[in-house]
């Protein structure tokens, strides 16, 4: 199979991403107080632009720090939203960065203190998160990254043979079987016994 040529441009990254919501104004209102992102736009139609198809929205966005948007429509007139039932909940997600293992630990009692149901922290090797579910039922990830340079030398070293096996055997590759062995330590610490 011959090797393609790298794309003739080059990205800059994100411009946003974006999810169906159940009610822009709840969301909007989620996001802002309970991760602290700023409202910064909302686009409201009749009509899809790229397609011209008639279909209502309300397209919100919020800023996720570091030049990150996070958008939303609002579909009234579609049937009501639903997750892929073949996916586990777990797999379709949103992670954001926090700074510190102490701004993760900050951020999980604020969204306690909202009431919601938070996962975590849950230790990865080379970095830690915690997991909970907006209004529509989004899974949402913070995450702190705790890893050394050398540690994320070593997976970028090993991520290729990683998939060429994967793509195989369709089986786990060891390569990075000391990321389970550095988390599982901290997890025995955390809870021994």
């Amino acid at each position: 199979m011959a090797v393609p040529s790298p794309a003739p441009f080059k990205l800059g990254g994100v411009h946003h991403v974006a999810y169906r919501c159940r009610d822009a104004k709840e969301t909007m209102e989620f996001y802002r107080d309970a991760l602290g992102m700023k409202f910064s736009k909302a686009f409201a139609e009749d009509h899809v632009p790229s397609t011209g198809a008639y279909d209502p929205y309300m397209h919100i966005f919020l800023e996720a720090g570091n030049g990150n948007v996070l958008a939303f429509f609002e579909l009234p007139e579609q049937p009501a939203m639903d997750r892929d039932r073949n996916t586990p909940e777990w797999v379709q997600h949103l992670a954001l960065r926090v700074d510190s293992e102490a701004d993760l630990l900050t951020a999980k009692a604020h969204l306690e203190a909202m009431d919601l149901d938070v996962l975590g922290p849950t230790h990865h090797g080379i970095f830690k998160s915690i997991y909970f579910f907006d209004p529509n039922g989004h899974r949402v990830e913070l995450a702190a990254d705790i890893g050394t340079q050398e540690q994320y030398d070593e997976l970028l070293r090993v991520s290729q043979p990683m998939l060429d096996e994967w793509s195989q055997t369709k089986k786990a590759p060891r390569h990075a079987a000391w990321l389970h062995e550095i988390a599982n330590a901290a997890n025995a610490k955390t809870h021994p016994g």
